[in-house]
């Protein structure tokens, strides 16, 4: 999978995007946990143009590395357990083709 990075909305949501993809519309990407989540919400696509060298923005959000431009506890501690809970599954749990076949149902561009 790629580095996870985080995602802050101008209304003050915030995530970690753990997989994601270019989207016609914009981008599309998988929170932690996803696969616990109903089958209609398993991923989430933001609609813009996505524009910067990092932080990055893309509609009303921020995307930057988790950690960067002032660390933040929450997303540090959400990243943290979604890191333990992907090192304690099976190794075949998290395959790269079904991650991306998820986003293909979604619209992604891969």
């Amino acid at each position: 999978m790629k580095r996870p990075l985080a995602i802050n909305y101008a209304d003050g949501r915030k995530t970690i995007m753990v997989a994601y993809y270019r989207h016609p519309d914009g981008l599309v990407y998988l929170e932690p946990f996803w696969e616990q989540k109903a089958e209609n919400d398993k991923a989430v696509v933001i609609k813009g143009l996505l524009k910067g060298e990092g932080p990055w923005r893309i509609g009303d959000a921020t995307i930057s590395l988790v950690g960067c431009q002032g660390t933040d506890p929450d997303l540090a501690q959400q990243l943290a357990q979604w890191e333990f809970h992907v090192q304690s599954v099976d190794p075949d749990h998290y395959q790269p083709e079904k991650i991306r076949a998820l986003a293909k149902q979604y619209g992604a561009l891969i």
